[in-house]
């Protein structure tokens, strides 16, 4: 029902294309100040990302085109501001039970050559011609599967952000090193909240050039494609692990359990959405949680130090893993999550209790 401009920003929806379960969407309008794509860095210095829409195409049953808030624009104009695809009118439950009984899958937004307005005055929908279909179904065949697509170069910063420089600077607050492999907005500002100062390094940063900054602990982001692919990445993780407290979030668990032996594999429906239910299996209590993830860490693959920290209830796939010893912590899901729920908020402050750190007081 809410959180369609958060799901657009999103840096780990980048490239695909998004199908909202919920009927009507965009009777609220679009407002900049809720974009979820991080700061990213130019000859200018830090600046909010301009290519804020990450998602390559909005599929809606109903879209609402009526007034909206002084303040705001409709969902339409900030898609169309963006140059991003929509469709709307589609039977989006009959889509989404296809997609989950037969598995995600390429597909394309497309619009006949023939103008709408001549086929209203005809009083009939567009249509593709035999030639369009056979250059759509070329396209499609010829397009990379999401398994072994690295989209990480696509997204975050591609230079260090200073904590003087992104505003994210407290004077007694514990430095956090932000490694951004496509890290949402609201990763920073819970930090923030907390009285963090944040250093962002993007995802080419070194293992030296992260540990020089005297970091207190080192956030992994989250971010898009298939964390298999991430090679270097996850040998940066391994020179980090047991040097300073590391978290990750998302694709960031998912590099940390790599980069400690465990293997990832491709869901055949990933998890998207407001509603998971996940276990903390150190206190057995369950919440409600935000996900979007189409890889999982193999269990199964994790050396035995290492411990599983939370579980879903559904599936009962990894949901996050911890280790004292060393002091790694990661959640699959999006404790961050915007507009909510705020069932796991307080898992950065778990974080931070690994920095020794007591936290903001409210």
């Amino acid at each position: 029902m809410s959180g369609y401009y958060e799901v657009l920003t999103d840096p780990s929806y980048t490239g695909q294309l998004v199908v909202m379960t919920y009927p009507h969407m965009g009777n609220y309008g679009a407002q900049d100040d809720w974009n979820e794509s991080g700061p990213v860095h130019t000859s200018q210095g830090c600046v909010s990302d301009p290519r804020p829409v990450k998602a390559a195409g909005f599929i809606v049953r109903n879209l609402y085109r009526g007034p909206v808030p002084p303040g705001r624009i409709t969902l339409d104009e900030y898609l169309r501001r963006h140059h991003i695809p929509g469709i709307t009118n589609i039977d989006t439950r009959k889509l989404t039970l296809s997609l989950r009984d037969e598995g995600s899958c390429t597909g394309i937004i497309i619009r006949s050559s023939v103008s709408m307005s001549e086929n209203y005055l005809k009083n009939q929908s567009a249509t593709l011609s035999q030639s369009e279909l056979d250059q759509a179904l070329a396209y499609l065949n010829a397009y990379p599967k999401m398994e072994g697509l690295n989209l990480v170069p696509e997204v975050g910063t591609d230079a260090p952000i200073p904590a003087l420089d992104n505003g994210l600077l407290e004077k007694s607050g514990p430095l956090i090193a932000l490694y951004d492999c496509g890290v949402k907005a609201n990763i920073l500002r819970e930090f923030q909240s907390l009285g963090c100062r944040v250093s962002i390094f993007p995802s080419t940063a070194t293992s030296e050039e992260i540990l020089a900054s005297q970091p207190d602990g080192i956030m992994i982001s989250n971010g898009p494609g298939d964390p298999a692919t991430l090679k270097d990445q996850v040998q940066v993780i391994q020179q980090l692990i047991g040097k300073k407290p590391v978290f990750g979030i998302c694709l960031g668990h998912q590099l940390i359990a790599q980069a400690l032996g465990a293997r990832t594999y491709k869901m055949k429906f990933g998890h998207h959405g407001i509603n998971h239910p996940v276990r903390d299996e150190r206190t057995k209590k369950v919440f409600v949680t935000s996900q979007n993830h189409g890889f999982a860490v193999d269990e199964s693959t994790l050396p035995g130090h290492v411990k599983v920290w939370f579980r879903n209830a559904n599936d009962q796939t990894n949901e996050g893993i911890y280790s004292d010893e060393l002091k790694v912590y990661s959640a699959q899901f999006h404790p961050e999550s915007a507009p909510g729920p705020f069932d796991s908020q307080w898992i950065f402050q778990a974080f931070l209790d690994a920095t020794h750190y007591p936290g903001k007081e409210n």
